[in-house]
């Protein structure tokens, strides 16, 4: 009696044991996550068998869609490569209408247009030539709309002016500047300018002696902006804005300091239907199309990269 108590206790205990359910392998959860979104977190991959070998830097993906090859400050305006009407910035004013960004220069009428952005660097740039003395500037000119451009062109011709969207002028990221004492190539803001404006992402567009590579004539007035640190690249290397987007096509990636700040450029090709890149997890980072078939991608490196 006695042992068949004991055979239904064990058999009790054994019943009350919990059957452990199989968890399933992977993480269906993340499946998906950022679609729709211009940012895809990436995900890290991990070597279970390498549990001691350092983890990879931590990435963030980007989707560049293919109209962004024709925006930015970097797109090529030309006698080739006509300005898609989708990048003219959204921030054009007017600069009479505006006394906060009309400061250290005049202007020649009160027509005069330009992207709120490239003011703002123009009135530092103005700041700083007027603590070098350098006071007696004149805006003559800056956006003009297609229709604007059009209207040009049938009064001067093709010596003079350039058909609608083929001009930087349409653009709202250029300019003519002047000097109120005397012609520009010939006065101190002409020459100021010439030594100083890269410093501040502006570019002299059309030299003296790059006319082949430009098929536009020496024009001293003529000023883009395009930011640093491009402004100082082309600066060093004496590149129009032309040769130095093939320069980036072929090197595919550059690296510069300006005041001890590093930048890493790369130019990346775009697919129709958009490519994906790669950059580091919470950078500063800036896209500007060339307006050919690519982007540049402008990262500022953190202290912590390298």
């Amino acid at each position: 009696m006695k042992k068949w108590i004991m055979l239904l206790i064990v058999f009790m205990l054994a019943g009350c044991e919990p059957t452990e359910e199989p968890h399933p392998t992977g993480s269906a959860g993340n499946e998906g996550l950022g679609q729709g979104s211009g940012v895809h977190p990436a995900k890290q991959k991990k070597d279970e068998n390498q549990t001691n070998q350092k983890p990879d830097a931590e990435v963030q993906t980007v989707l560049v869609e293919e109209d962004q090859v024709r925006r930015g400050n970097l797109v090529l305006v030309n006698k080739e490569f006509k300005l898609d009407a989708g990048a003219i910035p959204s921030d054009i004013v007017n600069l009479n209408d505006t006394p906060e960004l009309l400061q250290g220069y005049v202007l020649l009428d009160n027509s005069i247009r330009l992207s709120r952005q490239v003011a703002e660097q123009f009135n530092g740039m103005m700041e700083a030539a007027a603590e070098d003395g350098v006071v007696h500037f004149m805006l003559s000119s800056g956006y003009r709309d297609m229709e604007e451009q059009a209207q040009l062109y049938r009064e001067k011709g093709a010596d003079y002016a350039l058909p609608a969207g083929y001009s930087e002028h349409n653009l709202g990221l250029s300019m003519d500047i002047g000097s109120t004492q005397m012609p520009i190539d010939q006065s101190p803001e002409g020459k100021w300018l010439q030594e100083h404006a890269w410093k501040h992402g502006f570019i002299l567009r059309y030299p003296k002696d790059k006319t082949e590579i430009t098929g536009i004539q020496y024009e001293p007035w003529h000023f883009r902006y395009v930011g640093l640190p491009h402004s100082l690249i082309m600066e060093e290397k004496r590149f129009t804005l032309e040769e130095y987007l093939m320069f980036l096509k072929k090197e595919k990636a550059y690296s510069t300091t300006v005041e001890g700040q590093q930048y890493d450029i790369r130019y990346v090709p775009v697919a129709n239907g958009g490519t994906v890149i790669e950059l580091p997890q919470n950078s500063q980072y800036e896209l500007s199309g060339s307006n050919m078939d690519g982007v540049i991608v402008t990262v500022k490196r953190s202290g912590g990269d390298r």
